[in-house]
Order: C-alpha cells, then sequence, then structure tokens
C-alpha cells in the first residue's frame, strides 16, 4: 500500500496529499522528522540503511527518522518514526531548530530533536541494516569517508559537530 504523504508549500503549510510514491517522483515538498540519539555517555548511535530504502539506499545515517504522513502531527510522526526504525519508545525529546533542505532526491522541512537512550537498540529490518554507538568525534571523522545522507549531514551535521 502506498503511504499518503502530506504535502507543503514554501510556508510549509499543508496544501494536500499525495502517494509516497508521487512524492518521490516529483519530488515534492513534505515534511519529515530527524532524531538525534544519544548515549548517556555521550555516543551517537549510527546506522546503514537497507538497500531497498527510496532514497539513499545504503547510507549511514544518524538521524532516525522518515516522512510525515497525511493528517499527522509532526511531532507525532518523530515518536512513531522513532519506535519503528530504532525500537525506541518513552524517552524524552529535546527540540532543536527546524530546517529545510532541497536536493534533486528529496525536499522537505524538517522537525528536528535529540534524545537520550541507554536501553536495546531494536532495528526495523526493513529499513536498518547496521547500526553501532560513535563519540561524536568519531562520527565527524567518518564524515568525509563514509557515503552518508546528504540531507542529514546538511540539517544536523553542524548539531553533531557542535559536540565534538
Amino acid at each position: 500500500m502506498d503511504e499518503m504523504v502530506a504535502i507543503l508549500d514554501e510556508d510549509n503549510e499543508v496544501t494536500g496529499a499525495a502517494p509516497r510514491s508521487v512524492m518521490r517522483r516529483d519530488n515534492l515538498r513534505h515534511s519529515a522528522t530527524g532524531v538525534v540519539v544519544l548515549n548517556s555517555a555521550g555516543q551517537i548511535y549510527v546506522h546503514r540503511r537497507t538497500p531497498t530504502k527510496d532514497v539513499y539506499p545504503s547510507r549511514y545515517d544518524f538521524a532516525a527518522g522518515g516522512v510525515v504522513a497525511a493528517g499527522e502531527d509532526p511531532f507525532h510522526a518523530v515518536v512513531r518514526e522513532l519506535e519503528e526504525e530504532l525500537g525506541i519508545a518513552g524517552v524524552e525529546l529535546t527540540r532543536l531548530p527546524e530546517d529545510d533542505y532541497a536536493d534533486e532526491n528529496t525536499r522537505y522541512h524538517a522537525y528536528l530533536y535529540t534524545c537520550v537512550w541507554d536501553g536495546p537498540v531494536q532495528h526495523q529490518p526493513e529499513e536498518v541494516a547496521w547500526g553501532a554507538w560513535m563519540s561524536p568525534a568519531e562520527l565527524v571523522a567518518k564524515f568525509d569517508e563514509w557515503s552518508f545522507m546528504p540531507d542529514t549531514l546538511a540539517v544536523l551535521g553542524p548539531y553533531v559537530r557542535s559536540l565534538v
């Protein structure tokens, strides 16, 4: 089933909805979420996306997140995506500044958060192929070595660099 996605105008107002496949095909502006997960030691959870993802397959990422569904509150999407992707629920989320991102593959308004989690991480097998904890310095050193999600680097890279 093709998930319905909220479509935005340049002022971040919802103007309608479209199937996810149409949103991707036409690169329609939408809302997305991103959560940087840290543990109490200050390490960041880094993961690699599966090769079946519809955008940026097999890339590394340091944020859990995804697309806001049609009719869904962005905060509820943050909570949902964090639990779906990494099995993390019931955490206090700290809001980071919102941002916008656009390239030839995706265009969205980002709702960004961070949280602290010391429990187990359970990958959603359809989305996450691998994951590990890294210090902010280790992660920043990998920015130039590994193929990361360009959108996460753009909207959350400065936050991670500020932790080094």
